[in-house]
């Protein structure tokens, strides 16, 4: 027992310093005022009713990230199903494609979707070759939807095929047998069983689409600031140390009320088993 907490010892500093010390520091700042006294001051900017300029900001954050996270989920599934049923070394082929690009630096993929977006970009130069009007999406919400979507539709892939693949062919076999169709054993059968890989994609999508700043920077040039933006802001332009960590803790909170009622989704879904 000593030897295993010996060895644990390492990775509980190394969370002590960078994880829990630096969230510490963010709850304090927020509830920290200029002078050092404690205050609620920095909360209530954010709560004001009567100018709800940071609340709008943040309702386009979760907005954007839910539209963002839907079309992943759309797109992500099919992907998944089909990598889960061709052969094995198809599956790795492809399944290497859809990672290659992570190996890019974030920054790099986001500045070639400025490039594909722009107006004088590859897309309305293909559209302006064949007789069709230009497309004026730089700049605009959908930009970073469409940034949000690319950047991040890899944690939707992964998750749920993970789940496809571990599955357990013998309950589809089962509803075949007791006269399930196709789609019967789609909906009854498959797709329950891989609801925790669906919630575990929710979760690696929502959390950094409602939290980033680098995409609506560049792709919403900065007529459609994200919550990510207002903090960063915050920190690295204003010195408001403060107003950011609320911002912050803010954040975090939603974060976590959306992680726990997904989480709880999970587990009564388990509870309720396979439907046949």
């Amino acid at each position: 027992m000593k030897k295993a907490y010996l060895t644990a010892l390492p990775y509980a500093v190394y969370a002590c310093i960078f994880i829990v010390a630096p969230l510490i520091l963010i709850v304090v700042y927020s509830f920290t005022s200029s002078g050092g006294e404690f205050t609620l001051e920095h909360f209530q900017r954010f709560f004001n009713f009567d100018n709800p300029a940071y609340m709008l900001v943040l309702w386009r954050s979760v907005r954007t990230a839910f539209v963002s996270t839907v079309i992943c989920l759309l797109i992500g599934y099919p992907m998944a199903y089909i990598l889960s049923k061709i052969s094995a070394r198809l599956r790795s082929i492809l399944a290497f494609l859809f990672v290659l690009p992570m190996w890019m630096n974030f920054l790099l993929r986001t500045y070639a979707w400025m490039t594909l977006l722009e107006k004088t970009g590859i897309i309305n130069t293909l559209l302006g070759a064949m007789g069709l009007p230009a497309l004026n999406i730089m700049y605009t919400e959908w930009a970073v939807v469409l940034g949000n979507v690319y950047n991040f539709l890899p944690f939707m892939i992964l998750p749920i095929y993970t789940s496809l693949t571990k599955m357990d062919q013998s309950l589809i076999e089962a509803a075949q047998d007791l006269g399930a169709n196709r789609r019967g054993v789609f909906f009854k059968v498959t797709f329950p069983l891989s609801l925790p890989g669906v919630i575990s994609g929710i979760s690696m999508t929502f959390m950094p689409a409602v939290t980033t700043f680098i995409i609506s920077r560049l792709l919403g040039g900065g007529q459609n600031a994200l919550i990510g933006d207002i903090i960063e802001n915050q920190f690295k332009v204003v010195g408001d140390w403060g107003f950011g960590s609320a911002l912050s803790v803010i954040l975090m909170v939603l974060i976590l009320l959306s992680m726990n009622i997904m989480r709880r989704y999970e587990a009564e879904n388990a509870e309720g088993g396979v439907l046949l």
